[in-house]
């Protein structure tokens, strides 16, 4: 049984019991993950990392590094 399914049989039970149906699946989706996020960051405080753009910069530094070492003949933007 998908996701579908099961909110149509809840739905279907709540109508009979005079309840509110349940929210479609997916709604609370980015709620999730933006709690995800928070929680992530937090965690890296508390260990004493930095918390924001940790990807970011290493990325950055692995691809300065690596375009500094393509060139290692190189001696200026004239290339003479």
């Amino acid at each position: 049984m998908d996701a579908i399914q099961q909110h149509m049989i809840d739905s279907c039970r709540a109508a009979q019991r005079g309840e509110a149906p349940p929210p479609p699946p997916g709604r609370h989706d980015w709620g999730v993950v933006r709690e995800a996020r928070d929680r992530r960051r937090f965690d890296a405080v508390i260990a004493g990392r930095p918390a924001r753009r940790r990807r970011r910069t290493a990325l950055r530094a692995l691809f300065t590094r690596r375009h500094r070492t393509a060139r290692p003949g190189a001696s200026g933007p004239s290339g003479a």
